[in-house]
């Protein structure tokens, strides 16, 4: 299959629209200081506008899911990378609170609509492929989310204003969304039309691996939002050290997806996600033992090493089962939306829990909880993914 070119460049396009969807995702995440001062609101108030993003991500699985399932995943991955052009901007203009509101929710809905269609377009490939691929594209997902943090930053350093720099990205994303608009796969490849009387319900198992799902998404909430945190509070270290928690974390969750196929194809993804589950759970255990800031780091390093695969290896896994399992009963995008949908609870749910718990029984006491997630996750996967 990876000999035929019509493969070969939905796979270029697809890993290129993983990029520049992290892309605008870091961009996003590297100016949130910037709305704040923008609109001069408070943290809380900033904090309960962002919940709008995470509203809008939830409200666009269930459509999207259908349109990809009706017209196929190239279709709406194409379309989608212009209606997420214009979403980056749209978060920059400001105008009042409420405007800033309505502009997080389109965004948060237009940016799942490319999400969740480029991930359904990658599960087609990789069953066109026959063996594992999807944690490449989302290791390019990272790099981009990485990126565009990176160059945020230093725009924000440099004084670029918030609209010029987000109007810039977005233009960006028109071109090379325009760029890669004819290399996707045929919406025919992976159309999955089911009539109203064929109609059924969603399987049991879906919403399972949704929850292993959210094992992991809950502990990459808590790595993002809490590493240097903890660093800072509880440990009280230095600016330099503050920053490394979540800059290791990062480096370990992009090598950790740049190899996850090779060691999914050699060795499976039960034993994959088994050991994943140990090594995260059993980092953040060994940080806490530590309890100081170089177990902070080791925490985090093994954290982000054991979290990288469980989204890809899941998504990976839905889209197999569907097609060789429930094949005309529920499209592999259909699948892919309900374990995404309930994963990414992890990633809304996750940071403001750690908090309140943090405050009854400080934070690093807090972080039993996504260890004890990822331990759960190994020890339940194999009983999942094999029944």
């Amino acid at each position: 299959m990876f000999k035929d070119d019509g493969f070969r460049r939905a796979r270029i396009a697809t890993l290129t629209a993983f990029l520049i969807n992290g892309f605008s995702v870091g961009t996003f995440v590297s100016r949130i200081p910037d709305f704040k001062t923008g609109l001069s609101i408070s943290d809380g108030i900033l904090g309960a506008s962002l919940f709008c993003a995470s509203v809008g991500v939830l409200a666009a699985l269930a459509p999207v899911s259908k349109a990809a399932a009706k017209f196929g995943s190239g279709p709406v991955v194409r379309n989608s990378a212009f209606t997420l052009a214009l979403a980056t901007p749209l978060v920059s203009l400001l105008f009042n609170l409420s405007w800033f509101w309505l502009s997080l929710f389109i965004y948060g809905f237009l940016s799942s609509a490319h999400d969740l269609s480029m991930n359904a377009q990658a599960a087609a490939l990789e069953n066109k492929a026959g063996k594992r691929v999807m944690s490449t594209f989302h290791a390019l997902w990272s790099v981009g989310c990485l990126t565009g943090g990176a160059i945020g930053g230093i725009a924000a350093a440099a004084g670029i204003s918030l609209r010029v720099h987000m109007f810039s990205v977005g233009i960006l994303i028109f071109l090379v969304g325009l760029a890669i608009r004819s290399s996707f796969l045929p919406g025919a490849d992976d159309r999955h039309e089911v009539g109203e009387k064929k109609r059924k319900k969603i399987p049991r198992k879906f919403y399972v691996l949704g929850l292993l799902g959210l094992c992991g998404a809950l502990g990459e909430g808590a790595a993002s939002d809490w590493g240097g945190i903890l660093a800072r509070d509880t440990y009280h270290a230095s600016p330099f050290l503050i920053s490394l928690p979540y800059v290791l974390y990062s480096i370990t969750m992009v090598t950790g997806r740049f190899s996850g196929d090779f060691i999914a194809n050699k060795f499976g993804a039960i034993k994959l996600l088994t050991f994943s589950g140990l090594i995260a759970g059993g980092g953040i255990l060994a940080g806490l033992l530590i309890n100081n800031i170089y177990g902070v780091l080791l925490a985090w390093v093994l954290l982000g090493l054991g979290v990288s695969t469980v989204i890809p290896m899941m998504i990976s896994t839905t889209g197999t089962i569907a097609n060789e399992k429930y094949a005309g009963e529920i499209s592999a995008a259909q699948g892919v939306a309900v374990v995404t949908g309930i994963a990414y609870f992890g990633f809304v749910l996750g940071p403001p829990l750690l908090g309140q718990l943090s405050d009854l029984i400080t934070l690093r006491w807090a972080m039993l909880i996504p260890a004890g997630l990822a331990i759960l996750l190994s020890v339940s996967v194999k009983k999942v993914l094999t029944s």
